[in-house]
């Protein structure tokens, strides 16, 4: 018998949905590559710009970390410029304060010896007026009996007559004030 050689051939139009089907394939494992060929391009410009960002963000933090230790440090020196400058204060007031009770107590003392100085001068020229006047007294007991009509003449004349010998004792007070003090000054 003779075989029969059955060839199938296949239509144009399945051939053709075969290379379709193979070419669709093909765009869809291009455009799969394409699109993780994206991801990775992305991811690694995230990767980039996050490494940047970061970057950026430690810089700043040191920059900042230093300037925060420049100003604690200047807050430190400026705190000791402080203490120093307050205790030269506290040193001079002290000092001023010192000054002022030395002070004091010398000036009271001066006083206390010139008060002391003017009271013996006070009583030597109340001594000395005293015993002018004494003296006084008695070279006028002794003209006043010869001088007694003679007196009433004159106090009826001008009463300034009775003001100079109150004038001549001033002035002798004056004169014997000035001699124990001129005596003083030479003693000294």
């Amino acid at each position: 018998m003779a075989t029969r050689k059955t060839t199938t051939k296949k239509s144009e139009l399945a051939r053709a949905g075969e290379h379709l089907s193979t070419a669709a394939k093909e765009v869809g494992t291009a455009v799969s590559h394409k699109i993780d060929a994206l991801g990775d391009a992305m991811s690694s410009g995230m990767a980039k710009a996050k490494k940047s960002v970061m970057k950026q963000r430690d810089q700043a933090k040191r920059k900042i970390g230093s300037l925060v230790k420049m100003a604690e440090a200047e807050v430190a020196k400026a705190q000791g410029q402080l203490k120093k400058a307050s205790a030269a204060a506290h040193k001079s007031v002290a000092a001023a304060e010192k000054k002022l009770e030395a002070t004091k107590r010398s000036t009271g003392k001066k006083l206390a010896s010139l008060q002391a100085g003017a009271e013996r001068k006070a009583k030597a020229l109340q001594k000395a007026v005293e015993k002018e006047a004494a003296a006084l007294k008695k070279a006028a007991g002794a003209k006043a009996p010869a001088a007694a009509p003679a007196k009433k003449a004159v106090a009826k004349k001008a009463p300034a007559a009775k003001k100079a010998p109150v004038a001549k004792k001033a002035a002798a007070a004056k004169k014997v004030a000035a001699k124990p003090a001129a005596a003083k000054k030479t003693a000294k």
